[in-house]
């Protein structure tokens, strides 16, 4: 299987990059192929709502996202999207992406798909808002939700490595 893997933290070492990472690890573990796009640092640039792709073709901003995460999204099987929560809902490199998904909305349908995030707090509301946006992505593109691994109560990378939730995404690759 063909999976691209799309993290939104701004720290490489951070609780969401560790979930990505041990994800991937499961995922090549069972002979999955894996692209890894940290949106963080790349150069990307929000949908401008021009619709000069016309939902499928190139979009205008000629970034990264553009150059090269679409040609990868557009093979994948699966797309992952690994995120902290930042004042309840996804960061806004994971948002950024998740928007210019509009360029080629028919042809990122029906694709599977995993989401797994991290969150200093957890009261109920923690994971409330990104999960509900996620399932109403998952259900307007028509996905197949594999799998989600959400990590309340874990702010720092020590507090996450004491957890069981690294084992729970190298588990949820390796399970593809």
């Amino acid at each position: 299987m063909k999976i691209v893997v799309v993290t939104g933290s701004p720290h490489k070492e951070g609780t969401s990059a560790l979930l990505a990472d041990r994800f991937i690890e499961g995922a090549q573990s069972v002979g999955h192929t894996v692209y890894r796009f940290n949106a963080a640092f790349e150069d990307i640039h929000p949908c401008l709502g021009c619709d000069r792709c016309g939902m499928d073709g190139d979009c205008i901003q000629n970034d990264a996202i553009q150059q090269k995460l679409m040609p990868q999204l557009l093979q994948a099987d699966l797309i992952v999207l690994a995120t902290p929560v930042y004042f309840f809902a996804m960061t806004a490199q994971i948002k950024t992406i998740v928007d210019r998904f509009y360029s080629r909305t028919g042809r990122l349908h029906h694709k599977k798909s995993v989401l797994l995030v991290t969150a200093g707090s957890n009261t109920d509301l923690t994971m409330m808002a990104i999960t509900d946006h996620y399932n109403t992505l998952v259900r307007y593109m028509e996905w197949d939700d594999v799998g989600r691994v959400l990590a309340p109560g874990c702010l720092t990378r020590e507090q996450i490595e004491k957890t069981d939730f690294p084992n729970k995404a190298y588990a949820l690759g390796a399970s593809l």
